[in-house]
């Protein structure tokens, strides 16, 4: 049985809430958050949304607050912890293990660990149209949804890091090359790094350095 034929005995389909996308089948419901901020992992996929440095703000700011919340009970920690949920995309538990890993071995000023009452979650399903994306409703209710099918075309972990890069600040740059992380699906399917280059590793450092003195006030 190949991966594609697991994945959808596992997890027929998932309904996204309404304002972001509906899939074809739905066996069980992603969250009912209305979500509308949505960043997709290819160009053509964000062209069929509205998107941009907003909507990536938004997912930012409300993981930021959610995870700096839960931080205050643990003040001496140097760097944020921000906890995820990936038992919802269970065919893609080592990519999404893998590309925690690669953001924890690139950034000191926020670290990524599974756990519960988790700050966003990752759900997989089958959504030709959009791809994989992250989305949030702006209020704290955060995902990202991991697409079969073009796991099957590009490079599933640097779909998953990517889409994470969303989670700590980063937007998309489809016409960056390769070596940049968050140039998505822009430079191809040929390419398969799932690195952030120096300067998305320093962003992401400046960024919840700057968040740690902002909400602690």
């Amino acid at each position: 049985m190949n991966r594609m034929s697991r994945t959808l005995s596992a997890a027929l389909g998932l309904a996204l809430a309404a304002g972001v996308a509906a899939l074809p089948t739905a066996a069980s419901a992603a969250p009912a958050s209305g979500a509308a901020a949505v960043q997709h992992y290819t160009p053509a996929a964000a062209a069929q949304k509205s998107g941009g440095k907003a909507d990536n703000q938004a997912f930012f700011e409300a993981v930021m607050k959610s995870a700096r919340a839960k931080q205050a009970a643990t003040p001496f920690l140097k760097a944020v912890v921000v906890t995820y949920d990936p038992s919802s995309a269970p065919s893609f538990s080592s990519e999404i293990a893998r590309a925690a890993q690669i953001w924890n071995g690139s950034v000191s000023n926020v670290r990524l660990q599974a756990g519960s009452n988790a700050d966003f979650a990752y759900y997989e399903g089958d959504d030709p149209s959009n791809g994989s994306y992250a989305s949030t409703d702006g209020h704290g209710s955060g995902y990202i949804f991991l697409d079969y099918t073009q796991n099957q075309q590009y490079d599933s972990t640097r779909v998953t890091a990517h889409e994470t890069g969303h989670v700590l600040g980063l937007p998309d740059h489809y016409s960056g090359p390769c070596s940049e992380l968050m140039s998505g699906g822009g430079p191809g399917p040929s390419c398969t790094n799932p690195y952030p280059n120096s300067a998305e590793r320093r962003r992401v450092n400046t960024l919840w350095q700057n968040g740690l003195a902002a909400t602690a006030r």
